[in-house]
């Protein structure tokens, strides 16, 4: 997935401010829903962030055109840990390794497989 940078995204030095690196992985992994015709987010099933490792490279700056990428790296029952790249050109700027889980009713829950084929 393509992100432009754009004034918003930046801080007073126009560098992509630390937080919005999260921000265009989220929109990242909601694409991948989006592109199958689904929602992130189904009445009382979704998935939720549990844990993430970050490693913030190098910056973007604003105007920058970057490549959001999602690998999967695991799945378990109620889990899946996924590995996201942002890169500008092909200069790695962000990579974060992040597991996300799957509540129903508020509850956590083995994935439907109907949710597993979204990241295949």
């Amino acid at each position: 997935m393509q992100i432009r940078v754009y004034y918003e995204d930046t801080d007073c030095g126009g560098i992509v401010y630390h937080s919005n690196y999260l921000n265009f992985c989220e929109r990242a992994r909601s694409e991948l829903f989006f592109q199958k015709g689904l929602s992130p987010h189904d009445g009382d099933d979704f998935f939720v962030v549990k844990h993430m490792e970050c490693d913030f490279i190098s910056s973007a700056k604003f105007g920058d055109l970057l490549d959001v990428s999602t690998e999967v790296s695991e799945i378990k029952k109620a889990s899946i840990v996924l590995e996201q790249t942002i890169k500008r050109l092909n200069e790695i700027l962000f990579k974060t390794k992040v597991t996300l889980v799957f509540l129903k009713s508020g509850k956590l829950s083995r994935i439907p497989q109907e949710k597993l084929a979204i990241f295949s």
